[in-house]
């Protein structure tokens, strides 16, 4: 069970004071990530790109964007995470390029190897796109090439035109890809918008969805039974497995849309990919029952040798110690998820900050710079509000940079500073490494199984359960204080806002325990 470390690269430490991360600054905070007792890193996409979806728009798979640095840096950082024992996990994005690449300027001209490896289609006969699917980011998801007078598919920016991964030259050159970068020695792939790889060849409409009122746009008035998690995805997997196993490497596959959990079990089936997350635990619903109706359906979806990986924050969605808060004391909110993630079974993804209890960035509308944000504001902020620079010491801009950064830095975030809270026993991130450090060295926690328990409204219990020893994990996901009786235990191994007396267990707002069986 592995313990991965996400990266934004943008927004982690700026060494050349052009105002963007870049991989020589990660490199330099490597003792630090290795200090809280994670086993990897994640980078997020640091490929060449013209930087419209901030690297998820790949112009080139086998080179590094100039703003990060080049070949070289990369290198030197998997010699330095080698050193330190930790692993090294890229984002591979297999789902779409840029419009930049290569690949897709060559598919524009029709006259070559390369006309079918991007998902074209005619208009119908008055003009119109060929089917209904629309774009996560708004829109229809068809735009109109004058050169070669079709449509082409996109899931997302008219900017990054989809793949055809049913062309057998597609997946031969994205395994390629993947290869070049095992050689150079890293650990595993992260695995982008899994869901989106494949789409249906007869082009069929997607269904309406029966209820639409939670939608943002019309993305959300759809059942996407055709533009994504199609079953071609199952054969492909099985061909990337066997590449990774042939290197020893690791996968962690992103699996979102309809179903998403159910999706997370069939792509980690035995001979596909090794573990898998969704954004089941990113949305709004804090309560008790929606937790454990996760953990549950992914207890019964994912089976051995396949595990789930849990994450609360990522990259994409409002972090965690904010979209959980509910009124309650936000530190002892951070704390109470960072204790409720690292006692789950399976892998887990903590993102940069995270470890800090660092709350949502409020980032003015002047100031955004996600497009997604721009074409929804104000009833979607976008996603910068998660993405802003790292707060490493008090200094003007957290000590990110020198310079003014591409987003800015949150004074709140600058307050809870990585070097404030080093120097505070009391802080949040000491409490990170503390729960870190418990779950490396209690079995139960790093391999036991996870038994779901009864518990009254606003309790999520469980217990963690290895070799005849049991630790019982209790939650008060509620706002208010909740009791829980006959609670039979012999130690207590981390708690807040806990009161134990008499077999009774009364769980504070915020509070939390872990007690030895």
């Amino acid at each position: 069970m592995m313990i991965i470390y996400q990266v934004y690269p943008r927004s982690f430490c700026d060494t050349n004071n052009d105002g963007i991360g870049d991989l020589a600054g990660i490199e330099k905070k490597l003792p630090y990530i290795k200090s809280l007792g994670v086993d990897a890193i994640w980078i997020s996409p640091f490929f060449k790109s013209p930087m419209k979806d901030f690297g998820y728009d790949v112009a080139d798979y086998r080179a590094v964007d100039p703003i990060f640095g080049d070949m070289a840096d990369f290198k030197s950082l998997m010699k330095s995470a080698k050193a330190l024992g930790l692993g090294v996990m890229v984002d591979i994005v297999m789902s779409h390029t840029s419009e930049e690449h290569t690949w897709f300027k060559q598919s524009r001209a029709r006259e070559n190897d390369k006309a079918d490896w991007y998902l074209w289609a005619d208009p119908k006969p008055d003009g119109s796109p060929p089917n209904n699917w629309v774009s996560v980011f708004g829109g229809a998801a068809w735009r109109w090439d004058a050169e070669r007078r079709q449509y082409y598919f996109h899931s997302f920016l008219s900017s990054q035109p989809d793949l055809n991964m049913h062309h057998p030259g597609v997946q031969d050159a994205v395994l390629a890809a993947m290869e070049f970068w095992l050689d150079l020695g890293v650990s595993g792939f992260r695995f982008d918008a899994c869901n989106h790889i494949f789409q249906d060849l007869q082009l069929r409409n997607n269904p309406p969805r029966d209820d639409t009122s939670k939608a943002l746009h019309p993305y959300g008035f759809q059942l996407h039974v055709y533009d994504q998690a199609r079953p071609e995805m199952d054969a492909f997997l099985q061909k990337i497995r066997t590449l990774l196993d042939a290197y020893g490497a690791t996968s962690l596959a992103e699996v979102g849309g309809h179903d998403a959990l159910k999706l997370m079990g069939q792509y980690t089936r035995p001979g596909r990919l090794h573990s898998a997350y969704s954004f089941a635990l990113m949305q709004p619903d804090s309560s008790a029952a929606h937790v454990r109706n996760v953990i549950a359906t992914l207890e019964e979806t994912i089976r051995l040798p396949g595990v789930a990986c849990y994450a609360m924050s990522n990259h994409d969605k409002p972090r965690v110690a904010s979209r959980w808060q509910n009124g309650r004391d936000r530190e002892q909110t951070a704390r109470e998820m960072l204790a409720l993630l690292f006692a789950m079974r399976g892998d887990i993804c903590l993102y940069q900050g995270e470890e800090l209890g660092l709350p949502q960035a409020d980032v003015p509308f002047e100031k955004i710079q996600d497009p997604f944000g721009i074409s929804f504001w104000p009833k979607f902020k976008g996603r910068d509000g998660c993405r802003t620079p790292m707060p490493w010491t008090n200094d003007v801009h957290g000590g990110f940079s020198a310079t003014e950064p591409w987003l800015p830095a949150d004074p709140v975030h600058t307050d809870m500073n990585v070097a404030s809270q080093e120097a505070d026993p009391g802080s949040t991130l000491r409490f990170a490494r503390e729960v870190i450090a418990l779950r490396k060295a209690r079995p139960e926690l790093n391999q036991g199984r996870l038994v779901l328990r009864d518990a009254p409204d606003g309790i999520l219990a469980f217990s963690r359960e290895h070799e005849g020893s049991r630790i019982e994990c209790l939650f008060n996901m509620d706002t208010e204080p909740r009791r829980m009786h006959d609670v039979n235990y012999s130690e207590i191994l981390l708690a807040q806002n806990t009161i134990l007396k008499s077999g009774t267990v009364e769980l504070g707002a915020s509070g939390f325990c872990l007690l030895l069986g």
